[in-house]
C-alpha cells in the first residue's frame, strides 16, 4: 500500500511540477496567466507519466546526461503525439497544432516543444526527482498514504468532471458542425427551429477550457459561433422572464 500512495504522490507532484512549468511559460510569451491543464486543478497528468516513465527508464543512465537529454526526448515527445491522437479520436477535437512551428509531424509534435522537453527530462532527473525522493521520504508513512487517498479522491472527481464538460463540448460542435453542412442552413427560420428542436438541452461549456486550448476554438470557429449565438439568446429571454416577474410583483 505504501509503494503504491508513493507512486502516486510522485505523480502529482510531477504533474505539479509540469502545471507550475506551463503556467510559467504562458507568463513569458503570453504576459498573462492561463491554466493551461485539461482538468480543473492545479496540475498536469501527461507530465506526471512522462515523469514517471523518464524515472523508471531513465534513471540508471543517470552519470550520462547525454542519454538523459537524448532518450527524454524521445520518450516525452512520443507521448505527447499518442496523447493529443487519443485526445482528438475521443472528444473529435485538435487540443492543440504546432503546424505553423517549422520540424513539427502533423502538427501534434514540433522540434522546439522536444528540445524543452529535453532540457526538462534533464530537470526532472538531476533536480526534481531528488527533491521529491527526500520530501516523501521524511512523511510519516500513514500521513503519506492518506494524503494520497484524499488526493486520489479529488483527482478521479476533477477527471470524471473534466471529461464530462470535454465531451459535451464536443457533442455540441458535432451537432453545429452537421448543422452548418446542411442545405437547410442557408434558410434562417428554419435553421433556427432545427437548432431549438436539436439543442434544448444544451449546456454551457467552462471557458476555462477554451483558453487552455486557444486551437480548439480556432479550428471550430463557425461553430462556435452559433453556439455563442445561443447562448445570448438564451441569456437575452432568462432576462426578459425576469423583468416581467419583476412588474407582476
Amino acid at each position: 500500500m505504501y509503494q503504491i500512495a508513493l507512486l502516486f504522490m510522485n505523480f502529482m507532484l510531477f504533474s505539479l511540477f509540469g502545471y507550475i512549468a506551463e503556467m510559467t511559460m504562458c507568463i513569458i510569451v503570453d504576459h498573462k496567466i492561463t491554466n493551461r491543464g485539461f482538468l480543473c486543478g492545479p496540475i498536469i497528468p501527461i507530465y506526471g507519466v512522462g515523469s514517471l516513465f523518464l524515472t523508471f527508464l531513465l534513471e540508471p543512465f543517470k552519470s550520462n546526461p547525454f542519454i538523459i537529454f537524448f532518450f527524454g526526448i524521445i520518450i516525452t515527445t512520443t507521448l505527447e503525439y499518442i496523447t493529443s491522437y487519443l485526445l482528438e479520436k475521443i472528444f473529435h477535437n485538435r487540443w492543440w497544432d504546432y503546424s505553423s512551428n517549422s520540424f513539427n509531424i502533423n502538427g501534434r509534435i514540433c522540434l522546439l516543444n522536444s528540445s524543452l522537453f529535453g532540457i526538462g527530462s534533464l530537470a526532472i532527473i538531476y533536480l526534481a526527482n531528488p527533491i521529491f525522493r527526500d520530501f516523501l521520504e521524511q512523511m510519516n508513512h500513514v500521513a503519506l498514504i492518506i494524503c494520497a487517498i484524499i488526493l486520489f479522491i479529488i483527482f478521479t472527481f476533477d477527471v470524471i468532471y473534466s471529461c464530462v464538460v470535454a465531451y459535451n463540448l464536443r457533442n455540441q460542435i458535432i451537432i453545429f458542425s452537421e448543422l452548418k453542412n446542411e442545405k437547410l442552413a442557408r434558410l434562417p427560420g428554419m435553421l433556427e427551429r432545427m437548432i431549438k428542436k436539436r439543442v434544448k438541452q444544451i449546456k454551457r461549456y467552462p471557458n476555462r477550457l477554451l483558453k487552455a486550448f486557444p486551437y480548439l476554438q480556432k479550428s471550430n470557429e463557425k461553430e462556435f459561433a452559433i453556439i455563442k449565438k445561443i447562448q445570448e439568446t438564451k441569456k437575452t429571454k432568462l432576462k426578459s422572464k425576469k423583468k416581467k416577474k419583476s412588474r407582476k410583483k
